[in-house]
């Protein structure tokens, strides 16, 4: 009797075990694509932390100009970077500018593709020292705009911007006459033809 019953107890305890194992399994793979998502959400709530605080020299975007302009001057200067093989040329038209913190300024930068076929890029940017970036608002940018240049082809892209007056309170920012605007062109892949996706929507029975 006493082997029958711990027979019994092996029996009922071997769908027990299953039944766990395919619980933790379960568990692990929901643990597994939460993290994913939570990675992929991360990006875009990352780079709205960045655009509201400032943090890592991001700069601010704005729809209006400053309504206030300080007799106190700075100094702007501007650096512009390619990488991963983009075969452009990409430069600032000057330099650096001075100009009062408040003031709006206009400058531009200079793009141009040395390749002979058509090519695309997206620029990222940044500003230093980095807690100048909460200080640092543009009114217009080409930034994180997709970029398509012909074999040869110049392309004139204009920034404005100005320097919140705030920024004379920061004590961070004590004694700080230079804010340094780079940016940085990245290649993408070239956009399909319009062509292209219209044979594929009728393809698909879109059209």
């Amino acid at each position: 009797m006493e082997e029958e019953s711990k027979q019994s107890t092996n029996v009922t305890a071997a769908p027990k075990r299953k039944v766990s194992d395919r619980t933790i399994a379960i568990s692990c793979l929901a643990f597994f694509f939460g993290m994913v998502g939570m990675a992929f959400a991360a990006v875009p709530l990352y780079a709205m932390f960045c655009q509201v605080t400032g943090y890592g020299g991001t700069t601010q975007r704005v729809e209006q100009m400053s309504d206030t302009i300080l007799d106190k001057k700075i100094a702007v200067r501007f650096d512009a970077n390619t990488s991963g093989g983009l075969p452009w040329k990409f430069e600032p038209v000057q330099r650096e500018v001075s100009m009062n913190i408040g003031e709006t300024k206009l400058i531009k930068y200079e793009a141009r593709n040395f390749a002979d076929k058509p090519t695309a890029g997206r620029a990222s940017f940044n500003v230093t020292p980095q807690a100048a970036g909460a200080y640092f608002n543009k009114v217009e940018c080409f930034c994180f705009t997709d970029t398509v240049l012909k074999p040869g082809e110049d392309l004139e892209m204009p920034v404005v911007f100005f320097v919140d007056p705030d920024i004379v309170n920061a004590p961070e920012l004590k004694g700080v006459n230079t804010i340094t605007l780079s940016y940085t062109f990245f290649p993408i892949a070239m956009p399909a033809p319009v062509a292209a996706n219209a044979d594929v929507k009728k393809a698909s029975g879109q059209l």
